[in-house]
C-alpha cells in the first residue's frame, strides 16, 4: 500500500486539486451523484479546487458535455439547474413510474402504533374501534384516521349494536402493498385469531307475530333512514 504524499511537496492531487488527472466531466458527475442537494458552480469549483478564472465556464461546459452524452445514450436522467445549482434529475417523461415508487415507500413507512393497529384490524376485520383499543390498551382514533388517509383501511359498515359503531376493514391497496393475493394469505401470528370481531346474527324464521311487529316498525321508520339519529338528538335536546 502506497503512503499519502506529504503536504507541501507540490503534489496537486492531495493539496489543491484532487483527482486532477481525471477528466473534469467525471469529477463533476461524481460530485452531483454524491450530493443530496443542488450544487452551484461556486461550490463545485471550491470542492474540486479549481482556481482558474474561467472555472465556472469550464464547469458549465462539462455539464453540457455530460448531458449530450446522456441524451445520446438515452439515459433516464440528466443534469438540470435546480434551486440555484445543478442536480441530477430523472427525466420528466419517467415521472409516473418514479412517483409510484415514492408513493409505495411512503406507505410502507408506518409507525409501530400503525403497524399494531393494522395487524389487529387485518386479522379481526370487520372490527370496531373499541375492540382495537381494548387489545392495544390505548386510544386508536388518530392511528385509524392515518391508515385511512394512506388508503390501507376503510369503513366497511356499521355494527348492529347500541350506537351502531363503525366497522373497519382493509383495502385492496393493503393487499398490494404487503404482496398478498387475499386475506387468506396472511401468515399465522401468535396472539391474533383470524376471525371477524363482529358478524351479523344468523337469520331465524319469523313467527306471524314477529312479522306483524316488523311491519308496524317499518311503517313508523323515517324514509331517509335517519329516524333513529333524529330521535337521539331530540332526546338530548329535551334533557
Amino acid at each position: 500500500m502506497s503512503s499519502a504524499p506529504a503536504p507541501g511537496n507540490g503534489n496537486n492531487e492531495s493539496v489543491g486539486e484532487p483527482c486532477a488527472t481525471l477528466p473534469l466531466e467525471q469529477r463533476v458527475e461524481a460530485l452531483l451523484f454524491a450530493s443530496e442537494r443542488s450544487l452551484s458552480e461556486t461550490k463545485i469549483k471550491t470542492v474540486l479546487g479549481i482556481e482558474d478564472d474561467d472555472a465556472a465556464k469550464q464547469i458549465k461546459a462539462a455539464i453540457e458535455s455530460l448531458n449530450e452524452t446522456y441524451d445520446a445514450s438515452s439515459r433516464a436522467f440528466r443534469i438540470d439547474r435546480i434551486a440555484g445549482g445543478f442536480r441530477v434529475m430523472t427525466r420528466e417523461e419517467l415521472a409516473p413510474v418514479v412517483s409510484r415508487l415514492h408513493e409505495q415507500r411512503q406507505q410502507q413507512k408506518l409507525s409501530q402504533a400503525a403497524l399494531e393497529t393494522l395487524s389487529i384490524l387485518a386479522y379481526r376485520q370487520p372490527v370496531m374501534r373499541a375492540e382495537i383499543e381494548v387489545i392495544r390498551g390505548v386510544a386508536s382514533g388518530e392511528v385509524l384516521r392515518g391508515l385511512m388517509e394512506r388508503r390501507l383501511v376503510k369503513i366497511v359498515g356499521r355494527a348492529e349494536e347500541l350506537g351502531r359503531p363503525m366497522l373497519y376493514g382493509t383495502t385492496k391497496e393493503f393487499l398490494a402493498i404487503f404482496g398478498l393475493a387475499s386475506l387468506k394469505d396472511l401468515p399465522d401470528v401468535q396472539g391474533l385469531v383470524r376471525e371477524p370481531s363482529w358478524s351479523p346474527a344468523t337469520p331465524q324464521a319469523e313467527t306471524p307475530e314477529a312479522e306483524t311487529a316488523a311491519k308496524e316498525t317499518k311503517s313508523t321508520d323515517a324514509p331517509s333512514g335517519e329516524g333513529t339519529e333524529s330521535a337521539e338528538v331530540t332526546e338530548q335536546t329535551a334533557d
